[in-house]
């Protein structure tokens, strides 16, 4: 965990509270020290809103966010009350625990290190401790970066990196506006776009993972979004001979990027 000096360095309104830890998360609170982060070039995760707000600052903070792929969440004051007793003024900013990438430079440097590209796409994984297990999986299997979205995913905090056993510090991250542009950019550079789910016939062993493929994971209840698997080129499935009816999605995750492995190596 970065220290907490070098967190707070480029706040200069002391009086407009700066930044708390909760539950090990990094927290700036107050419309204009979130204002100077964006301007400090901070990376953020997602920044909560209160509900009705429209004050000159506040429309400060809305066009200084104009063009950042940071999302916002609006709820009522007492969830900001819970989260801090500070003078809050109605806006908390998450700060990031990573780094987050773009597929497109990401995707460059992988072909010209030689290497036949291996990325995995989570469609709104919610759960944190998926989100790290996964990403600890991923990283072991040799998988070159994941992308999510920018709604709807898990927060990457401090629980997400300790479940990750550090892998998320490891394994480049990208976070993503539209998926279907960028999966149509990838199916473009040559990827074979492989969703991963049980309402399929064929199995993970019928498909070639030795080519550039992207692997698509889906949420824990509601799986792969149907505008996704539209653009996929096979979908596949893990024979489950068993009575229980799925698997976690973390477990299935591995037991696919595994079978990528054991193809490329073979």
């Amino acid at each position: 965990m970065p220290c907490i000096e070098n967190r707070i360095t480029f706040v200069k309104t002391p009086k407009i509270c700066v930044l708390y830890i909760v539950n090990e998360e990094h927290l700036i609170f107050g419309t204009r020290a979130v204002i100077e982060a964006l301007e400090a070039g901070k990376e953020i995760e997602k920044i909560l809103l209160q509900k009705g707000l429209s004050n000159e600052l506040y429309h400060k903070l809305r066009a200084a966010l104009k063009g950042q792929n940071i999302p916002l969440q609006f709820v009522p004051p007492e969830k900001l009350n819970r989260l801090t007793t500070g003078n809050h003024q109605g806006v908390i900013a998450y700060l990031t625990e990573i780094t987050y990438y773009q597929v497109e430079d990401l995707l460059t440097q992988v072909f010209e290190s030689g290497k036949t590209p291996l990325v995995l796409m989570l469609d709104r994984i919610t759960d944190v401790r998926n989100f790290g297990a996964i990403a600890r999986t991923a990283e072991c299997a040799g998988v070159d970066f994941i992308i999510i979205p920018t709604r709807g995913s898990a927060l990457i905090n401090g629980d997400a990196i300790k479940t990750s056993a550090g892998a998320l510090h490891r394994i480049p991250v990208c976070r993503e506006e539209n998926l279907k542009d960028t999966l149509a950019y990838l199916k473009e550079s040559g990827l074979q776009i492989i969703a991963c789910h049980e309402k399929t016939d064929k199995l993970i062993y019928e498909v070639n993972f030795k080519e550039p493929v992207l692997i698509i994971m889906g949420n824990e209840e509601s799986g792969i979004s149907n505008e996704y698997l539209k653009r996929s080129d096979a979908q596949v499935k893990i024979p489950m001979p068993g009575k229980t009816a799925s698997l976690n999605v973390s477990v299935a995750t591995g037991i696919v990027l595994f079978e990528a492995v054991k193809q490329r190596i073979s």
